[in-house]
Formats: C-alpha cells, structure tokens, sequence
C-alpha cells in the first residue's frame, strides 16, 4: 500500500488503498496439498540471486507454477507474492469486480484470501523452494480494514468485523491510534511531513494499529512468524512510514530465523518519496532493512521518454537510500497506476527498461508482472466470489518476467553480481548505448526505431558469446544470435528498440568427449576395500550458468567411468569455488575432466586434454584447477561484517587503501546493508594475493563523517575463492 505525501494541488485525494506485492490467478489447489505443514527441509537449496519476481496478484497455484516451469530454472532468486491474509470483501461493482485494493485491507490473520488458503499457500511457498526460489510476502501490519467499510462487511472466509473491533485477532479498541486520542488531527493525514501525524493518524481511514504497544507488537510479529513457520523467507513490509521506527525495529526483534536458510527474514520497506522531513524519507529507514526505491524507477521512466544516455548519470542521481540498501524496481502496482514510472502499456520502453533495471548495479533489481488494466481501481481476473483465477499470459495478464530476453538477463545479472561497478559506459547517440560489469557481461541497448551498429568495449576475453536476449547458449551453439569479441572489443548490430547481451555463462558449447584412456577399463577395476582408498579433494573454480552444477567425471568408477551423469557433484565454496571430496584407489593413476550438467542432462565438457593424477600410497591428496574456457576473475569476493549501533539516519561503509574501497576517501567508501541490524553487511571484489587496510565510518545526516577508532584493520586476501571479515565497531 501507499503511503504519500500530496503533491500540491491534492493528489492525495486520489490515491487508494495501495500497496503492493506479487501473486495471481484462481483457486485451484496446488499439488495436492493436504497439510500445512511443511516437508522436511534438508535437501532444499535455494538460488542466491538477487532477483526478484513480483507476480502482483497472482494466485497461489499459478505462482507455484512459476516458480517450477519459469522462475527457478531461470536462475531468479525470489518471488514476491501478495498479502496472504483474510482481508474485507467490499461489495461488488455493477459489473461484479472486487477491486485490487480490498487485499491492503485485513480483517484477520487467517490464511485465507483472495489467492488461496492455507494449505494451497504452504505448497506454493513448497514448490518455490524446491524450485530454488524464495518467497517473499506482502505483509500489511500497519493497520486492519478501514473504519468506513458498510456495515455488515465482512472478510474472504466469513470473518466478522466492526470499526476497531478484529475479534478473530483479536484487537480491540485499545489497540488502535483513536481519532482524538492519539492523533494531533484528531483524524486524517493533513501534514505529510509531520512525523506525529504520519505515524499515529489514518491513512485513507485504515484503522491504525498502536504499535506502541507491546500487546500488538506480538500479535504483529505471531503472524509474521506463522508466515516463516511456513517458510516464507522475507516480507515486502506496506506503508511502514506510518509505524514508528523503534515500533517496526521492535517487531522485528521478535521474528524467527527462516526455516530453511536459518537467518533473519530479508526486509524491503515501502517508504514513499516526496516528504522534505529527513525522518520520513527513505534512507531514514534503512536501519530496519532495505527500501524500495522509488526515485530510481521514475529517473528510469525519464530515460526511456527521453533520451537513455542520462542513464550514464544515474550515481549522481538523487535516490533514495544507497544502492546497498535498495529494493529495486521499474514499476509497481501503485505507480504504474499513477502513470508516474513505465508500465506494460509502455511496450518496447518496458521491455528495455527491465533489462537495464537487471544489468545496473543498483539495489536487488525486481521483475513486474501483473493483470491488464483500463482503470485505476480494476480487479483482477475471478470467479463469482471474487477469488483470483489461474493466471493465463496474454490479454489479461502480464508475464515479461518468462520471456527469453527478461530471463537471458537474470542470467546476467547472476553472472555480474560479483562487480559492482560499470565500465566503458557508451553513448553511441542520445538513444544507443553500452556497458559492462568488469570481465563478466555486455549489455547494449537501442531505444531507438532503426537498427545501429557500433564497437564497443566489451571487458570479455576473446571468443565467440550467445546473446541471451535472443535466445540460449547450449552444448552445440547458440538459439540466438552471436557476439564475437577480439581484443575485448566487439562490433554489434543492436536490432531497432532491443538490445543484445552477453556474458561468461553464456558461450556456445564446445562439448570434447573425454580422450578414452587405453590404459583405464572400468569393467576391469578391482574391488577397492575401504583401507584401500585416498581422500581425494577437487577444487575448481568455474563459471556457471542458472540451472548448471559443476563435476568432476573420469576413469575409474568413483568417478563415474567417464559417465557425466555417474560424476562427482561439487558442492559451491562461494566465489565461483566448487568443491568435493572422493574416496579414490591408492597408488593409482586417474585421469579426469571437469564437466557442466544442467537438469535436462546437457553437458558441457572442459576443453584441453585429459587430467591426470596418481594418488600417493597413504594420507591424502587434492587439486585445484580451473575450468579450462571459463574466463575467471581475478579479484575475491570478500564480505565485510560488522555489528555496529547506529542513531536514526545514520549508515555504515567501509573505506580502505585500495580502489575498490575508496583509496581512504569517505566520499567513495563502500555502503553496508543493514538488513541483519545491528550486523552491517557487504560483499566488495579485491584483488587476490594483496594485503589491505581499511577501517568502518559512519555517516551522519547531515553529511559528517565519524570514523571508528584505533589503528588501521588488516586483512590478505587469497589467491582465489572468497574472503570474509567479521568485525565490531571500535
């Protein structure tokens, strides 16, 4: 939901219950679902992508669907579904529609809505784990249902309510900022950057909830830790510019770690912009999770309008809180409705606008699909009791987040991730232009009506790349068109309003079987009893594409004789670092090669010739190799943590010696999320081998910089693979 301040002239006069998160379609059970609890969790491992799929309204199954045929083979790391709970039934239109914005409006905690019950929830939160994907929900815990409902209203399972009375909570009169009581106004927002009002009086005659108190705050946080109980991950958190920050802060303290990665939930916060107050604008926030960034999607929408070579300019943008700290998107279901930020009505703009949403460094980008619309307050597709049908992509729903260009770029954006900065950014003319993330992927983009070719710097080692705009990379080429690059540089056509992409993960496949060994029969192996063996570990580093796992394959049965599906999987280290350990014969020479496996059984064979190693007669033995044909950076992921307290508006970087932290310089420092408060967090690219300096500051509000005490921290990062640092704040 929304909350905004009034532009002047009365905007907020317009505006709805809004909020917003993801999910659609019917009510048709998933998977036979008859149990809400959930199925053993061991075996769940779940994508690390910063990517998001926003499926706004869609229904449980069809985002169970999703998730299975769509989202977790695209290498996406989460999905964003809609509010789950019981919320009002406002009676029918003329033409029988409930509108989108009754969701916003709860009367309950039950886990009964619009897009499902409880069990069909619990298998869709199943099915999106199993798929590797997370699940984030839209939760609405700054208010109940509005005190203007008619009367006799009542929710999606029968659930009876009046005014500040929720009995099946339950909450009472107490528990709400009372017109009079608690609010200066004595009702309605009239001050949008009045603190007092903003936080304790009725938004669009929501019954507020008093978050103060401690009795609501558990009420608050039971239901979110019923949402975890059930697997939920994170939470897309509506209007928490109406909660007190230390109020939010405190329900937060109250939540579970999730169940399957056993860490606090991931928290995106809708603070809307436009207040002058710095206690109400966004970065203010940040202490309590990250935040949606709404001036990054309006300054996208005015690139696509007008000319995307002001992309280049997009660090002296003013945003809303720094990139670390940010949910990032294109659109919602408030703004696209406001017509202030590009929607699917904007065509080929939208399309484009995603892809660079997914190839720039800013925030944890999200993918927008929803339902068509003609007007503002629009339901979405149902049945005759108003719950949302199946999703069906085409006139009535949206669904760029399953088409190949949108998907070849969260592989892009998976294959990036590990740089954080942009290069060579090219402006061939007002509406062409290029970029790369370091030495892992290319993007240009045309918005423009014809076609134009130019010559770009490409940062890629020499060869030839699938574009994944237009297709695929497999085992014997590409389904789409090519990129060759010579000299780090290549010459590209981008077709008129399109673009085309390329990165490391990407490169047709070049699959040379193993060289048979003549020396080597598996049939003939004999029998190795235990005592008989060496621990043997393998260690590569390798680039790998969404749905690909990495294994070592080679000539004796351990190894699978030469059969990839037979290898040895090798688990990630992080980094790009895989690694395994295989009981193999002693005193006896193997040979053996890496290989890429996707699920479909596509394999992607190392080049060169066959490996060789000869295990000694006792202790143990290990390797460590480099995918051959796979480009490898040669910086080391290094994650810095630090548990530092932090005043209201106050954030946390890290400056250091080199560039990649600053050179000393507070103004370049590297920020740190605070989505584990009052652990901040980040993960910066070093170069390996290299001892270096650096120490922890905080920024202040008003631009002051106070550095930590103490003398310099240290720290030598290694040849390859990751580095991490866990600190306190001197």
């Amino acid at each position: 939901m929304l909350s905004v301040r009034p532009h002047p002239g009365g905007r907020a006069g317009r505006l709805l219950l809004a909020v917003a998160l993801v999910a659609a379609g019917g009510t048709v059970a998933v998977a036979a679902a008859t149990t809400t609890a959930a199925p053993a969790r061991a075996a769940v491992v779940l994508n690390d992508s910063e990517v998001t799929a926003n499926l706004w309204e869609w229904n449980w199954a069809s985002v169970a669907a999703a998730c299975t045929d769509h989202l977790g083979p695209a290498g996406y790391g989460a999905v964003q579904v809609a509010p789950p709970q019981e919320s009002v039934k406002l009676p029918a239109s003329a033409d029988g529609a409930y509108p989108w914005y009754e969701v916003y409006q709860p009367v309950s905690y039950k886990l009964d809505s619009r897009f499902g019950n409880r069990q069909q929830f619990a298998a869709m939160v199943n099915a999106c784990h199993a798929a590797g994907v997370r699940v984030y929900v839209d939760a609405v815990v700054n208010h109940m249902a509005g005190t203007n409902n008619p009367a006799g209203t009542r929710g999606y399972a029968g659930t009876e309510f009046s005014g500040y009375s929720y009995p099946a909570v339950p909450y009472g009169d107490g528990d709400f900022h009372r017109p009079g009581d608690n609010c200066p106004t004595g009702g309605a927002i009239n001050d949008w950057n009045n603190e007092a009002q903003v936080t304790s009086c009725e938004l669009l005659s929501l019954s507020d909830l008093y978050t103060e108190k401690e009795a609501v705050r558990n009420k608050i946080a039971a239901y979110l830790n019923d949402l975890i109980g059930l697997g939920v991950d994170g939470f897309r958190v509506d209007a928490v510019k109406h909660i007190r920050k230390d109020d939010f802060a405190a329900v937060l303290g109250k939540l579970n770690n999730t169940v399957v990665e056993g860490r606090r939930p991931y928290v995106a916060q809708e603070i809307f912009d436009g207040a002058s107050n710095p206690a109400l604008q966004a970065r203010a926030y940040i202490g309590n999770g990250d935040v949606l960034d709404f001036a990054y999607a309006k300054g996208i929408r005015s690139a696509f309008q007008g000319s995307i070579s002001a992309l280049a300019n997009v660090p002296n943008w003013n945003l809303d809180a720094p990139g670390a700290n940010v949910f990032s998107m294109v659109t919602n279901h408030d703004l696209e409705r406001d017509g202030v930020v590009l929607s699917y009505k904007n065509g080929t703009d939208y399309v484009l606008a995603n892809y660079f949403a997914l190839a720039y460094p800013h925030g944890k980008p999200s993918v927008y699909d929803s339902f068509t619309w003609s007007n503002r307050n629009q339901s979405p597709p149902h049945d005759g009791t108003g719950r949302v049908t199946d999703t069906v992509c085409g006139a009535a729903w949206t669904c760029v987040t399953r088409t190949t260009g949108v998907k070849g770029m969260v592989g892009w954006a998976n294959a990036a991730r590990p740089v954080k900065t942009v290069s060579d950014f090219t402006t061939v003319n007002s509406n062409v232009i290029g970029f790369h993330r370091g030495d892992r992927a290319w993007i240009g983009i045309n918005d423009s009506g014809s076609a134009t070719t130019a010559t770009f710097a490409t940062g890629l080692a020499d060869g030839r790349y699938c574009d994944v705009i237009s297709g695929v990379a497999t085992a014997s080429g590409c389904t789409g068109g090519t990129v060759t690059v010579s000299g780090g540089r290549a010459s590209v056509t981008l077709p008129a309003n399109d673009a085309v992409a390329i990165h490391v993960n990407a490169r047709p496949g070049a699959s040379p079987s193993p060289t048979a060994s003549p020396t080597v029969s598996p049939t003939a192996s004999p029998t190795v009893s235990p005592g008989d063996r060496i621990a043997t570990t393998f260690t590569v580093t390798a680039n790998l594409a969404a749905g690909q796992d990495v294994r070592v394959v080679g000539s004796v049965p351990a190894l699978g004789s030469w059969t990839p599906a037979g290898g040895v999987e090798l688990a990630a280290q992080g980094g790009g670092v895989y690694r395994a350990t295989v009981d193999l014969p002693r005193s006896t020479a193997v040979e053996y090669k890496f290989v890429k496996l996707t699920a479909s059984g596509a394999v992607t064979w190392e080049s060169g010739a066959n490996r060789t190693l000869t295990t000694p007669a006792s202790g143990t033995y290990a390797v460590t190799e480099t995918f051959r044909g796979d480009t490898v950076s040669t910086t080391v992921a290094t994650t810095f943590s630090v548990t530092a307290t932090t005043a209201y508006g106050q954030n946390v970087f890290v400056v250091g010696n080199t560039p990649a932290l600053g050179s000393w310089n507070p103004a370049a420092a590297v920020a740190l999320s605070s989505a584990a408060y009052p652990v901040w967090r980040a993960t910066v690219d070093l170069p390996a081998n290299t001892a270096v300096e650096y120490k922890y500051v905080k920024k202040n509000p008003d631009g002051t910089v106070t550095w930590e005490s103490g003398a310099n921290r240290t720290l030598t990062t290694p040849a390859g693979g990751t580095r991490a640092v866990t600190d306190t704040w001197r």
